[in-house]
């Protein structure tokens, strides 16, 4: 028996249409500043797909692409007057951002309200209350939604998750905690990692080595969610051994191909909730 391939695509995709409906109907415009920092391809890539999704669905985005040298107070001046700018419902920091800036500062800069992107610590701790005002962080977010395609109820569930950081691994613990999940967050310091994967229902791999999670990982039947982008003289490979594990899994995820369409789209339902919630409270 072979695992049955999550279709990220085509669920993002009807995300999209179903938005671009709503802001049709609504008669709206929501508008999201986006700012890139230096010029790093992999970045670039990244906004111009997000304009692009944003230009579909109806959203405006304005996008300030800015030299690498630009100091930290440059940047916080900018994120202070986008703040403060009631036409702008969400404001994006393309990271990484250049080492002479600290993200976290900047990250913390954007008003809570304006933060599409999940990030401030606010909206963090509101996602470990279980407050319905946080904006999740749109990978563990669009992780959420691919699960519950084919799993409406996660309750009792062993979930383990691969990779501790802020933007992935952290906040998909709190999400899965908050579906009863019993979840687990591996890491580098680990140990048996191998013996706690194979209990696991849901498998998360978020922790940048390419195929460095192998069938003997994957307890059989498990959802297998691959977070992972790694760019190889073989090509992209995700952080899972998809022919491996494609064997013993229900469910896993493609890379590329997988969650990527998901984050883009729970960019968008971000924007368009923060409209509201700044132009309905």
């Amino acid at each position: 028996m072979t695992a049955q391939i999550l279709d990220s695509k085509q669920l993002a995709q009807q995300i999209r249409t179903e938005l671009k409906q709503k802001i049709y109907d609504s008669q709206i415009t929501p508008e999201l500043a986006v700012i890139i920092v230096g010029n790093d391809p992999a970045s670039e890539i990244y906004v111009r797909s997000k304009e692009k999704a944003c230009q579909e669905v109806g959203i405006k985005v304005e996008t300030y692409r800015l030299t690498q040298d630009i100091s930290a107070e440059e940047l916080k001046e900018l994120i202070d007057l986008l703040n403060n700018d009631r036409n702008i419902n969400g404001i994006l920091v393309q990271l990484p951002l250049p080492k002479h800036i600290n993200p976290q500062e900047i990250l913390t800069r954007i008003k809570p309200e304006k933060d599409v992107d999940g990030f401030h610590p606010l909206n963090t701790g509101l996602i470990i209350q279980k407050q319905p005002a946080a904006f999740s962080p749109c990978t563990p977010k669009g992780i959420l939604r691919l699960i519950h395609t084919v799993k409406q109820d996660l309750s009792g569930l062993n979930a383990v998750i691969i990779g501790r950081s802020q933007i992935v691994g952290l906040p998909v613990s709190h999400l899965l905690l908050n579906e009863n999940c019993t979840v687990t967050i591996a890491h580098s310091k680990t140990k048996n990692l191998s013996e706690i994967c194979k209990k696991a229902d849901i498998l998360i791999a978020s922790v940048g080595k390419a195929e460095f999670i192998t069938g003997e990982f994957i307890k059989p039947e498990a959802i297998v969610i691959d977070v992972g982008i790694n760019r190889t003289s073989n090509g992209i490979k995700g952080d899972v051994k998809f022919a491996e594990a494609y064997e013993k899994a229900a469910y896993i995820t493609p890379v590329p191909g997988g969650v990527g369409p998901m984050t883009i789209a729970m960019l968008l339902e971000n924007t368009y909730e923060a409209f509201f919630k700044q132009n309905h409270s």
